[in-house]
């Protein structure tokens, strides 16, 4: 087996721990550690201190252990991330395993994701690294592909569909940035009672420096209701994707 403390790249470091299945360290005392509580602890740090704080040192202190421990289970920050990416990978319910037709379960899907993403923006801030895929991630790929089981699209517009779906929800998710706390309840898409004070705000500072008669197309969908920036354009991009696809459906099973 490759040992993954020794492997020449942090790609192929990071491979390699996510599909071994070894648990304990390569080398020196284990401490009673694992990797998976290794991992559990730096989510608890990065869930709290946030991305640009988290350090080996910060899950070291964390787990109470010196930060020497940590490097007998891996060689240092990018592995650990991967580890910490595909630990999240998987929700409480598999892509194919929600309720209704393809398009039922895309939209379910679409809204978990945004959910996730909006209490947990350090996802991305991770995920902007190139993916290194993990067992989990590798789940989630396959029961997302397996949506799309008897609608005639071919194996290669299944993959687009589903990765074209996800590229909309994670960008307008760092369009959007943190839109929820943990534990402050889940906010819907479109934005939440905090967001809609922040835009207030933002608003009334813009009415008071901008001449809006500049602007005669903005000022028109202002005054019709349209808030600009606002994440009200979730649900309205998600169902013209889902509507594409839809059509291609319909062609592939004519």
């Amino acid at each position: 087996m490759t040992d993954p403390l020794t492997t020449s790249t942090p790609q192929e470091r990071a491979l390699a721990l996510l599909w071994s299945r070894g648990t304990r360290g390569a080398r020196g005392p284990a401490r009673g550690l694992t990797l998976e509580r290794i991992v559990e602890a730096a989510i608890e740090v990065v869930e709290r201190d946030g991305p640009a704080a988290m350090s080996l040192r910060r899950v070291a202190a964390h787990l109470g252990v010196g930060v020497a421990s940590l490097y007998t289970y891996f060689p240092g920050r990018a592995e650990l991330e991967a580890l910490m990416l595909d630990a999240v990978a998987v929700g409480r319910t598999l892509p194919h395993e929600l309720p209704g037709d393809w398009r039922a379960k895309l939209t379910a899907l679409a809204h978990d994701d945004w959910r996730e993403i909006r209490l947990h923006p350090w996802v991305l801030e991770l995920g902007v690294a190139e993916q290194v895929p993990g067992p989990n991630m590798l789940r989630w790929l396959d029961s997302a592909l397996r949506i799309f089981d008897g609608t005639g699209l071919s194996e290669a517009e299944k993959l687009s569909a589903i990765e074209t779906v996800d590229a909309y929800v994670r960008g307008l998710g760092r369009l959007r940035g943190p839109g929820g706390r943990p534990g402050s309840g889940s906010p819907e898409p479109g934005g939440t009672d905090t967001d809609a004070e922040d835009t207030r705000e933002r608003d009334l500072a813009l009415g008071q420096l901008v001449d809006f008669d500049r602007y005669p197309a903005l000022l028109r969908a202002l005054a019709a209701g349209a808030m600009p920036y606002s994440g009200a354009p979730f649900e309205f991009g998600l169902q013209r994707l889902l509507d594409g696809i839809e059509q291609l459906v319909i062609r592939r099973s004519t």
